[in-house]
Formats: structure tokens, sequence, C-alpha cells
């Protein structure tokens, strides 16, 4: 079958929709395959860097002041009086809390409105795939592409609550050892810098997810105060309540060619995955597409006459961006594992680590800033 697109994109998420109007930019043809439609409420918010906001705003998709939250104080507490506290050197924040649902939407209106993006509600013949399918991509396992997964012991439980004491656009979190093993909370701040709800993911052992998610509304907002010791006032639930079960995984081969000597490339969750502790997941994946948008705008500049499948620029995005992940990978996966580990030594060194840490003036800058990215 003649190829009638320059590139389709299997998955019509949030890292789906931004390549999409990347590469439609530059005058690329792309089909966008749409995913699964979700059929329960969507209560995730993500935090987001500046790195990705400032291509969203490039794209016009970057949400008003209301859904789009700075971020001037992020406050960590460990088990055992462990403490560490992030100020913004900036009134723009130290990130944002973006409203996933609002953000879908300015994504969708983007597409629709952009003539180069056809939407597709199967794949077509291009010289590019692009799988933005998600951690279960079904694409993935028909390329035959090993994935490597981690499992934690934990599952995330997010929801959205309001908050009887206003957030003061403070991001907050807790480690903890409960009977059942690490738990670890955040609530990030929603509606505005005056605003009063939050959305919260709690990564939480298995069989203490499923009690959390099995209780009452008033049960449930109850145990999250006592979990968030009352810094954010009476909590009420105010929406339904999602799980999933939380690894850190990364696909062998980011990119390749098929039999017809078409190329495919993996972005997003369907290329790697990592524990929420950081809130760094969709900043990733926003990463990867400007990356590959990146590469595939210089060979306009210097090897028109290559295709957008071409093997060499599809290997140096896969470089780049394993290159820049490593260091993130480790750094989260080492976070979970020493908070996880029951010895009461380690428990009493990370707490001392915590404080001395706050108290490192230069290096809380520089690790400031590379979370700001």
């Amino acid at each position: 079958m003649a190829q009638k697109l320059d590139v389709c994109i299997r998955g019509d998420g949030m890292v789906g929709r931004t390549l999409a109007l990347l590469l439609a930019r530059q005058k690329l043809r792309v089909g966008l395959v749409a995913s699964p439609l979700q059929k329960t409420q969507d209560v995730r918010a993500y935090s987001l860097n500046s790195a990705s906001r400032d291509l969203l705003t490039e794209l016009r998709c970057w949400p008003d002041a209301l859904h789009a939250t700075p971020v001037q104080h992020m406050r960590v507490w460990g088990d055992e009086g462990g403490f560490t506290h992030f100020e913004s050197p900036t009134p723009e924040g130290l990130t944002w809390i973006v409203d996933v649902p609002v953000l879908e939407a300015q994504l969708a209106d983007a597409v629709r409105y952009q003539a180069e993006i056809a939407p597709l509600t199967a794949p077509e013949p291009a010289a590019l795939t692009v799988v933005c399918e998600g951690r279960a991509s079904a694409t993935r396992v028909e390329l035959g592409v090993d994935f490597d997964v981690l499992p934690y012991q934990q599952h995330a439980v997010a929801a959205r609550v309001h908050c009887s004491t206003p957030h003061r656009q403070q991001a907050l979190q807790w480690f903890s050892q409960g009977a059942h093993g690490l738990e670890i909370l955040a609530l990030l701040p929603l509606g505005g810098a005056q605003g009063d709800t939050a959305s919260l993911v709690w990564s939480l052992p298995p069989e203490r997810a499923q009690e959390m998610l099995a209780l009452s509304p008033e049960a449930f907002a109850l145990a999250l105060e006592n979990a968030s010791h009352g810094v954010l006032g009476q909590l009420t639930l105010t929406s339904t309540r999602a799980m999933w079960p939380l690894q850190l995984a990364r696909a062998e081969r980011w990119t390749g060619q098929v039999a017809d000597g078409s190329a495919w490339a993996l972005a997003g969750d369907a290329a790697h995955n990592i524990h929420p502790l950081a809130g760094l997941g969709l900043n990733l994946g926003l990463a990867d597409v400007a990356e590959l948008a990146h590469v595939l705008q210089a060979r306009e500049a210097k090897d028109y006459w290559r295709s957008v499948g071409d093997r060499f620029f599809l290997r140096r995005y896969e470089r780049a961006r394993k290159a820049a992940m490593m260091p993130t990978w480790v750094a989260c996966d080492g976070l979970q594992r020493l908070f996880a580990h029951p010895n009461a030594s380690v428990q009493a060194l990370r707490n001392w680590g915590m404080n001395g840490f706050n108290n490192l003036t230069p290096l809380k800058a520089w690790a400031m800033q590379q979370a700001m990215g």
C-alpha cells in the first residue's frame, strides 16, 4: 500500500498529541491514531518543569493560571524527623502542577485545527511509526521489543481533595514506614495561587492500597488527614479514586525498522516508566518528543534527502534520550530503595542525610535547578 503519511503516531495521549503538533509545524504529513476511550474520570495532575512549560507554551497549549499552579515551596518529610525544604528563587515557581484533563483538552483542540494532522481510527502505512501508547503498548509487543520491568511492591492511589486550609502554593511529600512497608504521600496544589484543592498520589504496599480504595470517602479522607499530619486541615474527597501498580521499566530498543523498510520509534511510557516520587513522568515523555522533533528538523536543514525514517536520525534520538535519562532512572530508583529499606540504621542515616542536605545551600540550589529543567 502506498504511503500517504510521513509519520503515523500510535496513541493520542498528551505525548502523542504534542509530537503530532511539533511535526505538523515541519509540514510533515502526520496521522494520529486514537487511543481507547477512558471510561473513568481522570484525577491525575502532573508536576511540569520549565522545559515542558516552554514547549507547551510554544504550541499555545499551556493552561491558564487557574489550571497550572506554580509551586513556590516543596516540603519533604522523612519518617523520623528528616526534613527538606525547597523554596523557589523566582516568583515564577519551582514547577507547575497542571490539571491533566484541562491540558488534554487544549492539546486536542490544537490538533483538531491543524490541517497537517489526520485523525485515524487504525494505523496506516508511513515512513516512520512512533509508538506513544503508554506502558501497556500492544505495538511494542508486536515489534518484539524487550521491556525490562522491575515491579515495586507498591501501588499508586490518586484522587482530588478539598482542603480547609489553602495550600499556599506548597507541594508536600511524606516518606514513612507503615506496617506493610514504605508509604509515600504527595499532595500537589491545584486551583491557582489562592486555591484550596489538591491532587494526591499515595504510593502504598498493594494490600494497603486495596484497603484505602475500599474505604468510604469519609474514612479515606480521615486516613489522608492523619498521614499528612493535618498540614492542609480537614480534607474532603471530591473525586473518584484511581489505582495502578508502580514499576521501573525500560525498553531495550527505542528505534528500529520492519521488513518493508519503514521505521519505528518509542516515546513516553511506551519506552520507559519510573516511580512517581519525583513527579517527572510526563516531563520525560515531553522531552522524548522534543528531541525526536529536533533531530527530524535537523534533517530538513542538512540532510533533506533522507527519509524521516532514516536509521541515522532515529539512532541519534535514541542515544540522546537514553543518555539524558540515565541519571534520572538511577536517582529515582535509588531514592525509592533507600526509603524502602527496613533496617533501622539505614532509616536513621537517610533522615540524617535529609536534614544535612537541607542545610547545604549550594547543593540544594543545584538540585532545584535540575528539577526545574
